[in-house]
C-alpha cells in the first residue's frame, strides 16, 4: 500500500522555518491505531490525514503520541496542498472534531477561521507555572491550554522550561506570551504531554492568545510572532467568537508512505 505524503512548512515563507507538518490525503480511513503509528513514524509535531466525504474534506490531526482536537499549522498545510495542487481555488471547508473549519486565500496569505477559546483568570496556577517555566508570570489564564503572561519579549525568549514538570501538569499545553518588540505579541508554546516539548508555531494556541491580546490592546487586528528556534509570523484577527489566523506555507518534501498489506492493515469504509 502506497500512501501519498507531503511535508509542508506552515507559517513560513521559506523552507526550514515555521512549523513542519505531514499531510496525507487518503481514499478512506485507516484504523486509528495505524494512523497513530504513521504519525509516530513521521515524528513531526502533527500529521494531518484528509479524506473526502459527502459533506467535504474531513481532517484529523495526530501528534507522535495522540490524536488532538485542533491543530492550526497542519490545517494551514493541508489547505495549502488542496488549494495549490489537488483542488486549486481560494476556499476550502474542513469537518473536524472541533466543528467546521474554513481556510481562505487572502492575497498571499492563507487564513484559518477557527473558534475563539478565551481563557479565564487562574491566579492559583502562578506558582506552578513559575516552577516549570523558571519565571513568575504576571497573570495566568486557563482554557484548553494554560496561558502565562509575562512583562516583555526578552523574558519569553530566555525561558528554560522543565519539560518533565510541564508534562506532569493537567494542561494540554502551556503558552508563554508577552508584548512583542516588532509585533503586537510574542509567544512560546509547550506540549510535552502530547509528545511535542516545544512547538515551533502553534495555530490552535492563538485561539486563546488572540482574544486576550485583542482585549488588552483594544484592537481586533494584531500581528504575532512565535519565538521558537524556527520562528513563525502570524496575522491575527478577532471576529466575535471566531479568530482568523493568517500565514504562508512552503512544501519541502513529497513521496509515499509504504505499508505492508500482509501486516493486516485494512481501509475503513
Amino acid at each position: 500500500m502506497r500512501l501519498p505524503i507531503h511535508q509542508i512548512d506552515a507559517f513560513a515563507d521559506r523552507p526550514f522555518t515555521g512549523n513542519p507538518a505531514a499531510v496525507m490525503p487518503l481514499k478512506a480511513w485507516l484504523p486509528d491505531s495505524t494512523l497513530q503509528a504513521i504519525a509516530a513514524e513521521n515524528n513531526l509535531a502533527e500529521t494531518a490525514f484528509l479524506v473526502r466525504e459527502p459533506a467535504g474534506w474531513r481532517i484529523r490531526w495526530f501528534t507522535p503520541e495522540e490524536e488532538v482536537d485542533l491543530c492550526g499549522h497542519a490545517t494551514l498545510a493541508s489547505a495549502f496542498l488542496l488549494l495549490t495542487e489537488l483542488e486549486p481555488g481560494d476556499h476550502v471547508d474542513f469537518q473536524s472534531r472541533s466543528g467546521p473549519l474554513a481556510v481562505d486565500r487572502e492575497g498571499d496569505l492563507l487564513v484559518l477561521d477557527f473558534p475563539s477559546r478565551p481563557g479565564t483568570p487562574a491566579p492559583e496556577l502562578r506558582d506552578r507555572i513559575a516552577a516549570v517555566l523558571g519565571a513568575r508570570p504576571l497573570e495566568v489564564r486557563k482554557a484548553r491550554d494554560w496561558m502565562a503572561v509575562y512583562e516583555d519579549e526578552g523574558t519569553i525568549r530566555a525561558l528554560r522550561p522543565d519539560f518533565g514538570g510541564l508534562k506532569a501538569l493537567e494542561a494540554f499545553g502551556v503558552l508563554a506570551t508577552a508584548p512583542g518588540l516588532a509585533t503586537d505579541f510574542v509567544s512560546r508554546c509547550f506540549f510535552p504531554g502530547a509528545g511535542v516539548p516545544e512547538d515551533p508555531v502553534t495555530g490552535s494556541a492563538h485561539c486563546t492568545l488572540i482574544p486576550y491580546w485583542a482585549e488588552r490592546l483594544g484592537r481586533t487586528e494584531l500581528t504575532a510572532f512565535q519565538a521558537s528556534a524556527r520562528g513563525g509570523q502570524l496575522a491575527c484577527r478577532l471576529i466575535g467568537d471566531r479568530v482568523r489566523i493568517g500565514g504562508r506555507a512552503v512544501k519541502v518534501l513529497e513521496g509515499h508512505f509504504l505499508l505492508d498489506g500482509g501486516q493486516g492493515f485494512q481501509l475503513k469504509s
